[in-house]
C-alpha cells in the first residue's frame, strides 16, 4: 500500500494531496518497480551493479581470470600516495578487508575476518571492540590478532615521519589500541569521536608491514609475503605487465573457484585487439569498443546468417554505445586524472535507415567479430562523478557572482542525457558533491545555487559588472538560495519541487509506459514535498518519528525517480530505441523514427535553446575563461561534454578559450597545480562522506611561506562553516545526525559554486559471456572468491 503522508502547510494542499491519493495517483511503489519501502534497508536503485550474479554452486571450480588494468600497480601499499586502481584489486583479494561495501555503498561487517564490531561505549571516550574470527590466519600460520591493528594505527597516525604514508584519517583521532577480554578481541579508545570508525583498519595489513618503517615504505611496494584472503600475490612480471594471483590453500573461508586471477597492464587503445586475440576476460571498455562487442554479439538477421551487423547499427538491449576509464593514480584517495572516456559515444557514422533503396549489402563477419562474440557488455553507474570545476583563486571566478552565473548558465540534464541515455542508464544530473545517487542519505541539494536559467545568469553578471555592449540588463535579485557560510531562517536547507519532464511520446515510448512515468514522477514530487513537511516538524531532532518519516519518504521519492527514468530510457519489448537512423534520428521498436533531440545524441550546443549571445565586458574586456582539458584518444567524451559546456556559456556572453594538454600532466601540472579556470575531471564516490569529502572541499588555508595549503579542494572555494559542518558530522555517532549534517555541507557547497557535479560516470565492462559475478561491480566489494565460469 502507499505510504501515507502526513503534510504541514495550507489546507489546501492537504486537500489536494488527499484527493489525489483517494484517485490512486500516489502509486505505491512495490507495484510499480517491484522495490519494497524506500529506507535505508531497501533494495538498490536501479543501475547500481551489473556482474552476472551467481551462486556458487553454479559456479565451475578451476579457470582463470585475465583482468585488465590500465598499468601494473604503483605499489601493494595502499596506504602510499602512488596506491592506484590496480592496488586496490590486488589488496581486494589477499589482505583482510573488515568491512566490505554494498551495492548502496553501506559498509557490512565481513563474517570471514569478524565475528563482530561495536561501539561499546560512548562516554567518557567513544570505545569499539572488534572480536576477530578464530579462524582468521595470516599465510605464515600466525594469528590475525591485536598486535596487527597496533602496528597499524602507529604507522598511520601522522605521529613517526618515518612512514611515507599518505594519509592518517581517523587514525589521528585514536587514543590507544590493546587487546581486549582476550587474545582475539581487539579494544580501540578514541580521543575524538569518529563516525567513520568502520572505515579504519581495511585493508589490514601484518604487522611485519606496518612495523618497520623500511617494510613500509619500500617492500610493501613490490611485494606482500604474509597475506590473509582467498588469493596470495603468485608473481609479478614486468616485461609481459602482469602480476598473477593464485588461490591460497590456507584460506579459511568459501574457496576461490578460480585457480589464478591474473592482472594485464594493456592500454585502452589496444584492448578491443587483445579482447579480438582471446587474451582478456575482463577489461573496461570505450565507446568504440563497446559497440563493436554488442554488434558483434547480435543475432544474424532471418535470412542473413553468418552476417555481420551494418555500420552504425542499433545496439542490442541493454548493451551500452559507451565506455569508461579507471581511475588515475593521480591523487591519494583516488581521485581520477580526467581524460577517461565519458559516455555512450553517438557521433559514429549512421547508415540509412531500414528498408530503403539504399541500405547497403550486408558484410561478412570479419575474424575480429566472430571472437568478440563471445563477451558481452555489462553496465552500472560507476561511484564516482565527473564535475565543472571553477578556479576561485583566480580573476573573475574569485566573484562567487560570477562562479554562480557560469553554474545557473549549465544545463546538466542535457550533459546527463547525451552521456548515460544512450546506455539506458539512469540520466538524472547528480545533486550532491558528497554522495551518489542510492546511497543512504541520498537527496539533491542543487537548488541551493539554482537551476539552469541563462537569464539569472545574465543578470549576475550584471551585479558583477560584466555586461554586453550597450546592453540594458539590470542586476536583479536572485532565487532564494542556502548562502555558503549561513542557515536560512528556520535552520534548514530551501527545497524546491519540480516535475522533471521527458518527450518520451516522441522517443518511442508506449502509451502505457508514459503513463507510469508520469505517475512515478507525480508520485515523486509529493514524497518530496512530505519529506521536506516531516523535516520541518522533527525540528533537527532526529530521534523522532517525524524524522524517521522524512528520511523514508526522501527515499521513496529517489525511488520513485529512478524508476521512472529506467522507464524512459529502457527498450520497449522487441526491439530497442537507437540512434542509427538518418540524419541522427533513431528508430523505435515499432519502426518510428526518433529524433535526435529525444534521444538527446552528443553534439554542439542545441541552438533552439538560444544561440551565442554578444560578449559581455568588464572596463572594456571581454569575459573569457581557459577551458583546461586533457587531448589524449581516451579523452574525445570529456571535450565533446566541454564543447557543449561551452556553447551553454556562449548564450550568457562567456567566451571560452580551450587549452589542450597532455593526459600525463593534466592532472600534477594543472588541476593540482591550480593553472586552469575552467576544467573537467572525476571524483570518487565515498561510504564515508564526512571523512574523505572534507579535504575536497576544505578552505584553503595560508602556509607559513605564503603559499595556499589546498589539501584536495582544487578549486581553491571553500568556507569556514563548511569545515565545521564537516568536523561536526565527523565526530557525531549517531549516523541519522551525521547525514544531516552532510546534508548541510553539501547544500553550502553547491551555493558556493566552485565544482558542478554534473553526472555520475557510466561504468562499461567487456566480459566473458560465461563468466559470472563479476563485470560492472558499481559500489559494491567484489566477492573474489565468487568469481568464476558458469557450468555448463
Amino acid at each position: 500500500m502507499t505510504h501515507p503522508v502526513r503534510p504541514g502547510g495550507a489546507a489546501c494542499r492537504r486537500r489536494r494531496r488527499a484527493a489525489l491519493l483517494a484517485a490512486g495517483v500516489l502509486l505505491p511503489l512495490p507495484v510499480l518497480t517491484g522495490c519494497g519501502g524506500g529506507d535505508d534497508t531497501g533494495e538498490a536503485a536501479p543501475g547500481t551493479q551489473d556482474i552476472a550474479a551467481a551462486a556458487r554452486d553454479r559456479v565451475r571450480q578451476g579457470g582463470t581470470l585475465r583482468w585488465a588494468v590500465d598499468a601494473m600497480p604503483g605499489t601493494l601499499n595502499a596506504f602510499q600516495a602512488r596506491a592506484d586502481a590496480a592496488t586496490r584489486r590486488v589488496t581486494d583479494a589477499v589482505l583482510p578487508r573488515l568491512f566490505t561495501l554494498d551495492q548502496r555503498g553501506r559498509p557490512q561487517r565481513n563474517p570471514d575476518y569478524l565475528a563482530a564490531a561495536d561501539v561499546t561505549d560512548r562516554e567518557p571516550r567513544q570505545t569499539v571492540v572488534y572480536k576477530i574470527n578464530p579462524k582468521a590466519r595470516w599465510s605464515d600460520g600466525r594469528a590475525v590478532g591485536p598486535e596487527d591493528f597496533a602496528a597499524q594505527w602507529n604507522a598511520l597516525r601522522g605521529k613517526d615521519n618515518a612512514y611515507w604514508s599518505a594519509r592518517n584519517a581517523g587514525y589521528d583521532r585514536i587514543e590507544k589500541v590493546e587487546r581486549g577480554g582476550s587474545a582475539r578481541e581487539v579494544k580501540v579508545t578514541f580521543a575524538k569521536p569518529y563516525a567513520d570508525w568502520k572505515s579504519l583498519f581495511t585493508p589490514l595489513y601484518p604487522k611485519s608491514v606496518m612495523g618497520d618503517a623500511r617494510a613500509f615504505n619500500d617492500s610493501a611496494r613490490e611485494q606482500l609475503k604474509e597475506t590473509a584472503g582467498p588469493f596470495a600475490v603468485q608473481g609479478r612480471d614486468e616485461q609481459a605487465g602482469t602480476l598473477t594471483l593464485a588461490r591460497d590453500p590456507k584460506w579459511w573461508g568459501a574457496p576461490a573457484k578460480l585457480d589464478k586471477v591474473v592482472l594485464t597492464a594493456v592500454p585502452r587503445d589496444r584492448r578491443a585487439a587483445a579482447l579480438a586475440a582471446g587474451t582478456l576476460d575482463l577489461a573496461e571498455v570505450d565507446p568504440e569498443d563497446a559497440r563493436k562487442i554488442t554488434a558483434a554479439g547480435r543475432p544474424a538477421p532471418s535470412g542473413a546468417a553468418g552476417t555481420g551487423s551494418r555500420k552504425g547499427g542499433s545496439p542490442g538491449a541493454g548493451s551500452p554505445g559507451a565506455g569508461s576509464g579507471s581511475p588515475g593514480a593521480g591523487a591519494p584517495d583516488g581521485a581520477s586524472q580526467a581524460g577517461r572516456a565519458e559516455g555512450a559515444g553517438d557521433d559514429a557514422e549512421r547508415s540509412p535507415a531500414p528498408g530503403g533503396d539504399d541500405v547497403p549489402p550486408r558484410r561478412a563477419a570479419t575474424a575480429e567479430q566472430q571472437a568478440l562474440r563471445g563477451y558481452t557488455v555489462r553496465k552500472a553507474l560507476e561511484p564516482a562523478y565527473t564535475q565543472l570545476a571553477l578556479n576561485g583563486s583566480v580573476d573573475p571566478l574569485n566573484d562567487d557572482r560570477v562562479r554562480r552565473a557560469v553554474a545557473r548558465a549549465i544545463d546538466r540534464q542535457k550533459l546527463a542525457d547525451s552521456v548515460l541515455k544512450p546506455l539506458g542508464l539512469p540520466n538524472r544530473p547528480l545533486g550532491s558533491h558528497l554522495l551518489m545517487a542510492g546511497q543512504p542519505g541520498y537527496a539533491d541539494h542543487s537548488d541551493a545555487l539554482g537551476g539552469p536559467d541563462t537569464g539569472a545568469a545574465r543578470a549576475m553578471l550584471a551585479d558583477a559588472g560584466w555586461r554586453a555592449p550597450g546592453g540594458t540588463a539590470q542586476p536583479q535579485k536572485p532565487d532564494k538560495k542556502v548562502d555558503a557560510g549561513h542557515d536560512d531562517e528556520k535552520g534548514g536547507d530551501v527545497v524546491r519541487v519540480s516535475v522533471p519532464t521527458t518527450p518520451l511520446s516522441s522517443a518511442g515510448v508506449r502509451s502505457a509506459d508514459l503513463q507510469r512515468s508520469t505517475l512515478l514522477r507525480q508520485s515523486a514530487v509529493f514524497y518530496k514535498t512530505a519529506a521536506a513537511d516531516r523535516r520541518t516538524t522533527a525540528e533537527g531532532d532526529t530521534a523522532t518519528a517525524a524524522y524517521a518519516d522524512y528520511r523514508r519518504y526522501e527515499m521513496l521519492a529517489a525511488n520513485a525517480l529512478s524508476a521512472a527514468e529506467m522507464i524512459e530510457v529502457a527498450p520497449a519489448p522487441g526491439g530497442v530505441r537507437t540512434p542509427d537512423g538518418p540524419d541522427g534520428a533513431g528508430r523505435a521498436a515499432d519502426g518510428k523514427p526518433v529524433g535526435a533531440d529525444a534521444l538527446a545524441l552528443a553534439g554542439p550546443a542545441d541552438p533552439a535553446a538560444g544561440g551565442p549571445a554578444a560578449a559581455v565586458k568588464k572596463d572594456g574586456k571581454p569575459l573569457a575563461l581557459r577551458f583546461v582539458l586533457p587531448d589524449g584518444p581516451g579523452s574525445e567524451r570529456l571535450r565533446t561534454v566541454a564543447d557543449r559546456i561551452s556553447g551553454m556559456l556562449a548564450r550568457i556572453g562567456v567566451q571560452t578559450v580551450v587549452q589542450k594538454v597532455p593526459d600525463k600532466s593534466y592532472f600534477e601540472d594543472h588541476i593540482a597545480a591550480g593553472d586552469f579556470d575552467l576544467a573537467l575531471y572525476t571524483w570518487p564516490g565515498s561510504a564515508y562522506p564526512a571523512t574523505d569529502g572534507r579535504p575536497i572541499y576544505a578552505k584553503p588555508q595560508p602556509a607559513a611561506d605564503g603559499s595556499l595549503t589546498v589539501e584536495q579542494n582544487y578549486t581553491r572555494v571553500g568556507t569556514d562553516h563548511i569545515d565545521q559542518l564537516f568536523d561536526q558530522a565527523a565526530a557525531e555517532l549517531d549516523e541519522d545526525a551525521s547525514r544531516e549534517l552532510v546534508e548541510r555541507a553539501d547544500a553550502r557547497i553547491w551555493a558556493a559554486a566552485g565544482s558542478v557535479p554534473l553526472y555520475q560516470r557510466p561504468e562499461v565492462v567487456a566480459a566473458k559471456k560465461n563468466l559470472v559475478n563479476a563485470g560492472a561491480f558499481g559500489f559494491s566489494t567484489p566477492r573474489y572468491q565468487d568469481i568464476g565460469y558458469k557450468k555448463s
